[in-house]
């Protein structure tokens, strides 16, 4: 009695994805099957060694025309199976219809609704002017460097001719839906402290800790002021400030050494707002006011700021909003407070929204007991045919003829 489509969504989540070995090429010719049942063309993209971008295809009835691209990832973050409730990668449903497992919400639900409204939309005998693309794609949990970011430079990626983007978004507990436009900025920042060793029972002077001890003041002061900002102004989102943490220290060799070197590391993530120039500077300024021998350097930094369009004027946003408004959907139009392989698309000048129709539902994605209800799912379904059947329906811009 259960739905084919639910029922298939509980089959691709027990294909076991997870980091650091996720088993890629069980995913993609589960993927391709269903592909290749739905009459859809399919190709395969090689980006380096191991990692595949599969891509469906439904041609459009004017191939000349800009295409949309459905992107979604087939890796899941690793599990701490002793908190879950039930086995994470057997897809249990409960009596209310919960559906556990990792990547019910991250994001195999919209991999396997793309692919449902484009069966639903098929069966209906519908075609449409413009092509849709879809892209799955490995390695975005880890930052998507074997992945997305390769693909987009890639002559098959160019090939798509990409007019409008879609990828994953968040899960909302209230009636709304989150969309996103644009996305922060990582940085992943390293700070170096170089002081004078010596014996653990001196007063040794311009040591490695001392320094490390104002740089952590420095960065440490800013995050409480972002924390702040963000609690007093009920009008912002996480997206909408700056968050920093520090997450690894390093130095040392024995309790009675003072060490010559110390490090620490720091996530940021910067909102399209934000000067990134003159953010920069302001580290080095921190940097300089704890001393000489104080430098850092970046094992990520992103300075793509690009924001996809939502105003009204815009034929994509025009078409998306337009659906939401029909089908009496809330939406709340956020900057997304991490990062996603959207970041990617956005900075090859293509726009691109993050949204993942769950709304009612906990934001468990990275969480334990991550799960989706299922007539949430379905509901999503119906959603993406509608805005499939829009945004493939948009007439000729300018720059097409």
């Amino acid at each position: 009695s259960e739905n084919p489509s639910v029922t298939l969504f509980r089959e691709y989540l027990r294909i076991d994805t997870v980091h650091p070995k996720p088993d890629y090429d069980v995913a993609v010719r589960f993927l391709e099957h269903v592909g290749t049942d739905l009459g859809l063309a399919c190709q395969k993209v090689e980006v380096c060694q191991g990692r595949v971008v599969l891509i469906l295809t439904w041609q459009g009835t004017n191939p000349r025309l800009r295409s949309i691209l459905l992107n979604s990832h087939t890796d899941v973050v690793p599990v701490f199976e002793e908190h879950w409730t039930y086995p994470p990668f057997e897809a249990v449903k409960d009596s209310q219809g919960n559906i556990y497992a990792r990547g019910a919400q991250d994001m195999k639900c919209v991999s396997i609704q793309y692919l449902e409204a484009i069966r639903r939309l098929k069966t209906e005998g519908k075609s449409f002017a413009r092509t849709i693309h879809l892209t799955f794609v490995p390695d975005e949990e880890v930052g998507g460097h074997k992945g997305m970011e390769m693909f987009v430079q890639r002559p098959e990626f160019k090939a798509l001719n990409v007019g409008f983007a879609m990828d994953e978004g968040l899960a909302s507990p209230s009636d709304t839906f989150s969309v996103f436009y644009g996305e922060r900025s990582p940085w992943w920042i390293k700070v170096k402290c170089m002081g004078s060793p010596g014996h653990g029972s001196r007063f040794i002077s311009n040591t490695a800790a001392e320094k490390m001890h104002k740089v952590i003041n420095s960065f440490l002061a800013f995050r409480e002021s972002e924390k702040q900002r963000l609690k007093s102004d009920s009008s912002l989102t996480l997206g909408d400030v700056t968050s920093l943490n520090m997450t690894m220290v390093e130095g040392g060799v024995s309790f009675n050494v003072v060490p010559s070197e110390m490090a620490a590391s720091f996530d940021i993530r910067i909102p399209p707002t934000v000067d990134l120039k003159a953010f920069e500077e302001q580290v080095a300024t921190w940097c300089r006011g704890a001393g000489d021998g104080v430098t850092y350097e970046f094992h990520q930094k992103c300075m793509d700021q690009h924001i996809t369009s939502t105003e009204e004027s815009d034929p994509w946003w025009k078409a998306f909003s337009g659906v939401c408004r029909d089908m009496k959907l809330q939406l709340k139009l956020e900057i997304f407070p991490a990062a996603t392989d959207s970041r990617y698309i956005r900075a090859v000048r293509h726009p691109a929204i993050g949204f993942s129709p769950m709304n009612r539902t906990p934001v468990l994605l990275h969480d334990h007991n991550e799960f989706l209800n299922e007539q949430i799912f379905l509901r999503g379904i119906e959603i993406y045919a509608r805005l499939l059947t829009a945004l493939a329906s948009v007439p000729p811009l300018p720059a097409e003829g």
